[in-house]
């Protein structure tokens, strides 16, 4: 995950953060995860559990590392988030049909990750963060596009949140808000599993076309090359995060 003035690097079970101080420095902190997504084996869990690990590490690094500015503090982004919620309901009560009205519905919800990316370094240490990753990974300089970043979810996402609601929308009245609620965690469920299959088969046509909209998302937003300075301080949060990962929790 980037950050606005740094990175998040996770592994297994393991995280390690730095950021770039305002005097220059840089600032490291690491420890081991609250939640391990990792142990679990239930297919239908595996996918929330693998963002609720992410958001369990959240209060864990805001108090380790109390420099760290975390992506959805700024208040653009906050207001993009109201917008969107206002958005989705003027859809869902309009004369569009319901599989229109769904599938504009799933797009909206992107805009806040949108919103989030522009107006701030965080598209810069973003494009650090697949830089040094890809580097280790590959063993050669790799591009500040990644083919494990989250935002290859967006297509996957689309298309199961949007298969979800549909189903939900067609439920009783007094059940349809517990069917969205279980067809939101259903469809995240079902990208992140889509999400794997496409890391395994990289060349498939289908896997392609699912992740053509991340691939423009982090080129034309999500990314912007960053400076030696912001590659420095994704570097250490990678490097923090193998030794603990490699040395057993030893630092």
């Amino acid at each position: 995950m980037a950050l606005a003035n740094g990175v998040l690097v996770h592994g297994p079970r393991y995280w390690a953060c730095a950021v770039r101080l305002e005097d220059g420095g840089v600032e490291v902190a690491s420890g081991a995860k609250p939640l391990r997504a990792s142990e679990i084996e239930n297919r239908l869990i595996r996918g929330p559990a693998r963002m609720a690990e992410i958001f369990a590490l959240l209060p864990e690094i805001r108090r380790r590392l109390p420099a760290a500015q975390l992506p959805f503090q700024r208040p653009a982004v906050v207001a993009a988030m109201v917008g969107s919620a206002a958005a989705v309901r003027l859809v869902r009560g309009s004369r569009l049909s319901m599989a229109a009205q769904e599938i504009l519905a799933a797009a909206l919800a992107v805009g806040p990750a949108a919103v989030a990316m522009r107006g701030s370094n965080l598209a810069s240490y973003h494009g650090a963060e697949h830089i040094s990753i890809g580097t280790y990974e590959h063993g050669e300089k790799r591009a500040k596009e990644h083919e494990r970043c989250g935002s290859h979810l967006v297509g996957p996402l689309l298309v199961a949140s949007a298969a979800g609601n549909l189903l939900a929308s067609r439920a009783p009245a007094h059940l349809r808000r517990p069917a969205r609620t279980a067809s939101s965690i259903g469809a995240v469920g079902v990208a992140v599993e889509v999400f794997a299959w496409m890391t395994r088969h990289p060349g498939h046509p289908l896997a392609r076309a699912l992740a053509k909209p991340g691939h423009e998302l982090q080129h034309h937003v999500g990314t912007d090359d960053p400076s030696p300075e912001q590659l420095e301080v994704a570097e250490a949060a990678l490097r923090a995060s193998l030794e603990l990962e490699e040395g057993g929790g030893r630092n």
